[in-house]
């Protein structure tokens, strides 16, 4: 097995100006990079001041497109390349979640995983198969990758909250229901929100969601 690629990419410091309480990765989505998705940190000051954002690079360039990174290759959707997909790419984000736990000296329940469509994608499957869970993970216009192995391999159980738009045109609105199923499954707590008309992308109710369930994961009251 290669060494993990060490990853990086942008990061927004707490809004409060305080050392970081929590930290929030952002993973973004095919063909995008971190600065697509660091844009959240700066609507989330007001729900989550002492709260860190980081959002690293995918490891690999965008193969369809000239520009843009990627977890890995979704040239082929079958079952069998996207589960050897994310097991590629896994390491390599495990490992960055542990540097940054470590630099910021913050325990798995501090830390939580945001992802968008391919970033669903690994969030989904890294999150359960840590050794303790991580406070929340929120997936957004996602799925949930080789299912079939989750229930013989899941170590943690992290709340998942799963947003989708049933008008998304790129990742089927129905896989919100069947990896909300197999995580459920698999013992993980799962809430759902499907977001009418919405295509692939991230809208105001589903973010204001999202925050509110960081701050529950987080154990944040009010």
């Amino acid at each position: 097995m290669s060494p993990p690629i060490l990853l990086s990419g942008p990061m927004a410091e707490p809004a409060s100006g305080r050392r970081a309480r929590q930290l929030v990765i952002l993973l973004h989505g095919l063909g995008a990079d971190g600065d697509d998705l660091l844009g959240l940190a700066g609507m989330a000051g007001e729900a989550l001041p002492d709260a860190a954002f980081v959002a690293p690079d995918a490891p690999q360039p965008c193969d369809m497109a000239p520009y843009g990174r990627q977890w890995f290759s979704l040239i082929d959707w079958s079952p069998a390349s996207l589960a050897a997909g994310v097991r590629a790419a896994a390491p390599s984000l495990d490992a960055f979640i542990d540097a940054q736990m470590a630099e910021r000296g913050l325990p798995p329940s501090a830390v939580a995983l945001i992802g968008f469509s391919q970033g669903t994608m690994m969030a989904l499957h890294v999150a359960p198969r840590r050794p303790d869970a991580l406070a929340a993970v929120v997936g957004f216009s996602g799925a949930l990758v080789d299912p079939e192995s989750l229930i013989a391999e899941v170590r943690a159980r992290p709340p998942v909250l799963l947003v989708h738009g049933d008008a998304d045109p790129v990742v089927d609105f129905g896989h919100m229901a069947r990896s909300a199923s197999d995580l459920r499954a698999a013992g993980v707590p799962v809430e759902t929100l499907a977001r009418p008309g919405l295509g692939h992308s991230i809208d105001q109710s589903g973010l204001i969601r999202a925050l509110t369930f960081l701050r529950e994961g987080f154990g944040l009251k009010g």
